[in-house]
């Protein structure tokens, strides 16, 4: 009896077991249908507009690509205005109509038409846009009340995970794909915080700024990229939500973004830095230098401090470090523990602001040059820049504006965009003002005829003479 007890006890266990993982186990939903036609109301399909200026060849026959004489002739083509559109997805997080897409599908719109459930268009205003993170938030004003969804706890989403994404792929509206969550926290180099979910339901050109679900009908992701061109090879990737949400939050409170900022630059930890620093394995971020003033500097971090634990959360990688920061609450005072002459330290570091940092201000304005606008001449310009001497391979000191815009209506819009000004009136053109007052001078004269120079695409120089109104 004894014996058959035993048996009788191995088995109860096995049963138990098998049982207990068979009920702990998610087994596939035999369909998506109920939760497809729940969501789909919330999903959004933007369409966005913009003029582009192109010279049409005047010619009857091409010249081969790379030829000299290509951007020579097409000089004298007469400029086309066309509309270009592009397509994207969205999906509204509040009744009265936000919207959220990434900043991609909507940059550089003249016009945004969004299209709720098939049929419905409005136009719609973007509330505020975040380049760094590919999120932006828009608003259209309806008369009824919208369906929305709301945002999940994307930590909690595991690598296996059902999901389903629905979009706007090629246009076609109302695509829904299912699939699992493939890999987290995926680094793909498209912008500075990336965290991204990966995911093989499929995603294809038109699914940017679309949602994905997680099997309760929230959103943990924001699907942003696809690996290659040619559409969806099952990897994808989504901005996860626990992130996403921070930067919503801001645009929709200030237009803008908030985060905080460290003021030092970071590299990774190798082995042998390691080794010399006597650290028990390659961990945290190596300050590699510190900001003037910054929040770092004001605290006594140095160069060659290595950061192993940020307000409570250790650093095991590079990588993680800013994105942690950029998290956290501006004016924050934060402790940070630091490995410096071979022991830990701690510091407490009041955070700034990366916006307004001096690295950012520098970033932003080599990113996006000012332009001023020539009205007389219907232009856009802005000052030569060294790297733009370097690509084309012109003298050190050449000096001018580079036209960055030319009107249709222009009078001298058979030039193209990147032509340098570099003489008017016989008169070496340095700044804008220079331009300005030749234009000026032009317009007071008799003749109204304004002779300048310009460097063409081919970096050869021609004077032309241009009759103002």
């Amino acid at each position: 009896m004894k014996i058959r007890s035993e048996k009788f006890y191995i088995f109860f266990i096995f049963f138990y077991f098998f049982f207990n993982i068979e009920g702990n186990s998610k087994e596939a939903p035999s369909s998506f249908a109920d939760l497809a036609e729940k969501l789909t109301p919330s999903v959004v399909y933007i369409s966005t507009t913009q003029t582009v200026v192109t010279n049409v060849n005047p010619f009857p026959f091409e010249f081969p690509p790379g030829s000299p004489f290509e951007d020579m002739f097409k000089e004298f083509g007469a400029p086309k205005t066309r509309k270009a559109s592009a397509l994207g997805s969205g999906f509204i997080i509040d009744s009265k109509g936000i919207v959220i897409t990434n900043n991609h599908v909507i940059k550089g719109a003249e016009d945004i038409l969004v299209k709720v459930e098939g049929d419905k268009e409005y136009k719609a205003k973007v509330l505020g846009a975040d380049p760094l993170s590919d999120i932006a938030v828009l608003k259209i004003e309806a008369k009824e009340k919208l369906t929305s969804v709301k945002f999940g706890d994307s930590d909690k989403a595991r690598i296996g995970d059902w999901v389903i994404a629905i979009g706007n792929p090629f246009g076609l509206g109302g695509t829904v794909t299912s699939g699992i969550i493939s890999a987290r926290n995926r680094d793909i180099g498209m912008s500075r915080y990336e965290d991204f979910i990966q995911t093989d339901a499929s995603i294809n050109v038109g699914n940017s700024g679309g949602p994905l679900f997680d099997m309760n009908g929230d959103v943990i992701g924001i699907n942003t990229a696809i690996l290659g061109q040619s559409g969806s090879i099952g990897i994808g990737f989504a901005i996860p939500s626990n992130s996403a949400k921070k930067v919503i939050e801001q645009l929709i409170e200030f237009g803008e973004t908030k985060r905080g900022w460290l003021g030092v630059r970071i590299q990774v930890v190798t082995k042998e830095i390691a080794d010399v620093e006597k650290l028990d394995k390659p961990r945290g971020a190596l300050v590699a230098s510190v900001a003037e003033n910054s929040p770092s500097d004001k605290a006594g971090i140095k160069a060659g401090d290595i950061i192993l634990e940020f307000n409570g959360v250790l650093i095991n990688e590079m990588k993680e470090l800013p994105k942690i920061v950029a998290q956290t609450e501006v004016g924050k005072t934060v402790n940070v523990k630091v490995w410096r002459n071979k022991k830990e330290i701690s510091k407490k570091i009041k955070l700034g602001r990366l916006e307004t940092s001096e690295d950012f201000k520098v970033k932003k304005e080599k990113k996006d040059p000012k332009t001023t606008e020539i009205e007389s001449l219907k232009i856009n310009v802005r000052p030569i820049e060294a790297k733009d001497i370097e690509e084309r391979n012109l003298s050190k000191n050449t000096k001018g504006l580079v036209i960055t815009e030319i009107a249709s209506d222009s009078p001298i819009n058979y030039l193209n965009v990147g032509n340098i000004i570099v003489e008017a009136q016989k008169k070496a053109i340095r700044t804008i003002g220079d331009l300005e007052i030749a234009v000026k001078q032009a317009l007071n004269s008799e003749e109204k005829t304004l002779l300048i120079a310009i460097y063409n695409n081919q970096n050869q120089r021609r004077y032309i003479g241009v009759k103002l109104d």
